[in-house]
């Protein structure tokens, strides 16, 4: 579909700010209560310079305007936690959108999935706001798909669509007549939405098809009107020719006409969201604490499973010593620690995938950057990551004795804390191309393993083949560089009994250990090592930043390469027509609309 977008007439940007959209899916942190939620928006895009008073009273005024004052401070909940109604998330949804008073409401079904009564209860809240007093009503536009007869009640105007052509637009309540005039006339116990779907929709020709051929349904011989028995497809037809000589057209013709030519419509400017950086990253830094502190699955069970897995490696390797055996246990145990303890930490994936999608919902409305979000990530996440890493060597580096000595221990704690953060990152740049958090799962265990493989441990450095594992991969591997600096970490300094105890012979050295039985160059310090997994941390890091700012940057011109491509195939198909006024009987069954109804339907 082509065309032009005009606003009042006119061609015009809907820039962050001035034009608001709703989606259909309710993308919210369920962790948060529905107060939280509308305070953090607000501190997100309101002024700097607005004290907190003032952005509570604007919260304030929100929650009472959208009726979530009962539901105030309840969680929002997820698939754990018991949270608010379908109705209420819907209300939230639109609340978050109405902070900035934006002048263009735009809402993708919002009745979709809610009962008759919380589907009244939203659009009634739309009604209100659209009429709001003191020159604070907005324009709002939402498409929705056979609202009740109540529902359909409150809207001003309707826009009928079929097949991209325009059946009626015009006020809302003078479509009966339009339709009447049509011929199409709609029967008094009948909702007026559900008319227009079926006088406009070939789907029901199917249904009733279906049950002519099974003898479900029958004919009325009597006519009522020769227009009832069209199928749907010319019913649409002569709708469409109806409406571009009707006075419905010329009256809402008029009406953008005044629109566009009157001068006393002011748009108010605005550039997205009005805080500064430094706010933003403070606010996503605590709405990302909050979220990470009460979503149990985020890091606590990890922290759980890694003190009962430190309990255990510890135990199995407990006080392993300085015998010629204890270099083999000491290298496996530090293997597995820098493997499967690491590797743990794609648990995370699901939890990071649902605030990946709040981040693309609130990326696109304006309110902070690519920058800020993964800034705000990585700091909120750090404290997790050092409980985690510290818990975890404290218990097994006494348990299995390794090098005496606090730097020793420290420098234990910061390669697995940065071996860990350097996997969360990898996990993200997962999360940039696949959005499915299962296939996701399945995609970052197979990059692990990739890494496992490659990290000197299974087989040594010196015996993987040159070709693409020892060259390039072991060099960009966080694990390899991990693991070395553990081994040379826990052996410098240390001396081994030799294979033969006999006492002429010299005890081995850790480093001669290293080179010799493990496979790892000591040319190098332990630093150096440390050095490079931070850097790949880093690496990963700005990748994402860059893959995330490409994909906005490129998007868009896909998407319309991918359409101007799509119309190019189709125009050359010889069904690619538009319809005919008169279309062929020749292949529709004739039936009348008030057959549709059902059985003997007395609508007729």
């Amino acid at each position: 579909m082509t065309g032009n977008i005009l606003l009042n007439g006119k061609k015009r940007r809907l820039d962050y700010g001035f034009g608001a959209y709703v989606t259909q899916e309710d993308v919210l942190m369920g962790t948060l209560t529905v107060r939280e939620t509308i305070q953090y928006s607000a501190q997100l895009r309101l002024p700097s310079n607005m004290t907190r008073q003032e952005v509570k009273e604007i919260v304030d005024n929100v929650i009472s305007e959208m009726g979530l004052e009962d539901c105030a401070e309840t969680l929002i909940g997820n698939w754990h936690l018991r949270g608010i109604s379908g109705g209420e998330k819907k209300r939230l949804s639109i609340a978050l959108e109405i902070i900035t008073q934006p002048q263009l409401l735009f809402l993708d079904e919002p009745t979709s999935g809610l009962d008759s009564a919380s589907a009244y209860f939203v659009v009634q809240v739309l009604k209100n706001i659209a009429c709001g007093g003191g020159g604070s009503g907005r324009t709002i536009i939402c498409s929705i798909h056979q609202p009740s007869s109540e529902v359909f009640a409150l809207f001003d105007d309707l826009l009928l669509l079929s097949s991209g052509e325009t059946i009626y637009f015009g006020e809302a309540k003078l479509a009966v007549e339009f339709f009447g005039d049509s011929g199409f006339a709609c029967p008094t116990r009948r909702n007026p939405a559900d008319h227009f779907l079926r006088c406009i929709n070939s789907d029901f020709d199917d249904v009733t098809a279906t049950l002519i051929g099974s003898h479900r349904i029958n004919e009325t011989k009597e006519s009522s009107g020769s227009l009832v028995y069209l199928p749907t497809a010319e019913c649409r037809v002569r709708l469409i020719q109806n409406y571009k000589y009707s006075k419905h057209k010329l009256r809402t013709t008029a009406r953008i006409r005044d629109l566009a030519n009157s001068r006393d419509i002011v748009f108010k400017e605005s550039g997205g969201s009005q805080a500064r950086w430094l706010k933003q990253l403070c606010t996503l830094i605590k709405r990302s604490l909050k979220n990470m502190n009460r979503d149990f699955g985020y890091y606590w069970l990890r922290i759980i499973v890694y003190i009962i897995l430190s309990i255990c490696v510890g135990t199995v390797f407990y006080d392993v010593g300085t015998g010629h055996n204890a270099v083999i246990a000491r290298g496996a145990c530090a293997g597995f620690i820098s493997g499967f303890m690491t590797f743990m930490s794609i648990g995370g994936f699901p939890s990071f995938i649902e605030e990946m999608k709040i981040f693309d919902k609130e990326r696109k409305s304006g309110h902070y950057g690519v920058g800020v979000f993964i800034l705000s990530n990585f700091i909120s996440s750090f404290p997790f990551l050092v409980v985690m890493s510290l818990s975890s060597v404290a218990i097994t580096y006494n348990l299995v004795k390794f090098h005496p000595g606090f730097f020793h221990f420290m420098y234990a704690a910061i390669i697995l804390w940065s071996s860990i953060a350097v996997v969360e990152s990898c996990m993200m740049l997962v999360a940039s191309f696949v959005p499915n958090f299962t296939m996701g799962l399945i995609v970052g265990a197979g990059l692990l393993g990739i890494m496992m493989a490659s990290a000197g441990f299974f087989r040594l450095m010196p015996d993987l083949p040159k070709v693409f594992w020892r060259y390039p991969i072991s060099y960009v591997n966080y694990m390899a560089w991990g693991l070395q600096g553990a081994y040379k970490n826990d052996l410098i300094g240390l001396e081994f009994d030799p294979v033969m105890p006999d006492d002429q012979m010299k005890k081995m050295k850790g480093e001669v250990l290293i080179s010799s039985v493990l496979g790892f160059s000591v040319k190098h310090s332990k630093w150096w090592d440390l050095g490079v997994v931070i850097v790949i941390l880093i690496s990963y890091r700005l990748a994402f930043y860059i893959i995330l700012k490409l994909k906005e940057r490129a998007l868009p011109v896909l998407y319309t390469l991918y359409t101007q491509t799509t119309l190019q195939h189709l125009s050359k198909r010889p069904s690619f027509r538009k319809t005919p006024p008169y279309p062929s009987k020749r292949h529709h069954h004739i039936h009348s609309l008030s057959s549709q109804e059902g059985l003997n339907s007395p609508l007729h």
